[in-house]
């Protein structure tokens, strides 16, 4: 009886010897050689697997920073002191970025704007979608308010005011989530150094867009006419600003009509 136990034991033993020395063995004949750069790269990183960079999360974006697929100022998060750092881990030159910030292209508060009926529905501005006229405001192109884009901000940068939603620049990560989520496309990434936005994304003609909205671009071409460094058009019916060629002599904002050019702080 003993001797059955002992013989069992050791069988099972050796078995285990065996699988241990077998996994071993492939452990040291697969194992996948990583770059030791790699790992410095995603500590870098800040971590948020936020996807602003374009990539599913931090390290995936380190392992294309060291395979060459992507830039050392790749993160978005991160900045001109991530990049840096990682510039300097790779041993090359820190490339220049441009800082980024959201911007809502709209001013469309609740006492500018017209409705065509009241919406008590679901408070999710994605199933706006399927509504009469994408939404209860009469404007088809403006924020419809129920921040969708509030809910996916890791950073607690936009929030809703008056029926619009509005980016804190200085919380902003240009991470693009608000970006991505806002069915009406308002939201896009500007400089941070932008002084002159237009806050109107209306293609309509301007009567229709009156009717709609008091704070609409009715793309009369002012701005146009008046900017000297030619950075404003007007395209679709509504005005928009090249931050490249703007200098800051704010003749757009001072003649437009309607006050849609606003000047950040």
């Amino acid at each position: 009886m003993l001797s059955g136990i002992l013989i069992a034991t050791g069988v099972v033993g050796a078995t285990g010897l065996l699988i241990g020395l077998f996994l071993g063995a492939a452990g040291i004949k697969f194992k996948v050689e990583t770059d030791e750069r790699e790992e410095a790269v995603l500590e870098a990183l800040p971590g948020n697997n936020c996807g602003g960079c374009g990539y599913a999360g931090c390290s995936n974006l380190a392992a294309a920073i060291v395979g060459g697929g992507a830039p050392t100022n790749a993160c978005p998060v991160g900045g001109e002191a991530v990049a840096g750092k990682i510039a300097a881990i790779m041993g090359v030159k820190e490339e220049a970025s441009v800082r980024r910030v959201a911007f809502v292209a709209c001013q469309g508060t609740c006492e500018k704007t017209a409705a065509d009926y009241e919406y008590t529905g679901i408070e999710d501005c994605r199933m706006l979608s399927f509504v009469p006229n994408g939404g209860a405001k009469t404007c088809d192109y403006g924020c419809l308010g129920f921040g969708s884009c509030v809910k996916v901000c890791p950073f607690d940068a936009i929030h809703v005011a008056d029926g619009v939603a509005q980016v804190d620049p200085e919380a902003c990560k240009a991470c693009r989530k608000c970006v991505d989520v806002c069915p009406k496309h308002l939201i896009s990434l500007v400089p941070y150094g932008a002084q002159y936005l237009v806050a109107c994304s209306s293609k309509d003609r301007g009567p229709v867009t009156m009717k709609g909205c008091s704070a609409g671009c009715i793309g009369c071409g002012i701005c146009q006419k008046n900017c000297p460094a030619g950075a404003v058009k007007v395209e679709d019916f509504c005005a928009a600003i090249d931050p490249l060629k703007c200098t800051g002599c704010g003749a757009c904002e001072q003649k437009c009509p309607k006050k849609v050019i606003v000047k950040r702080a």
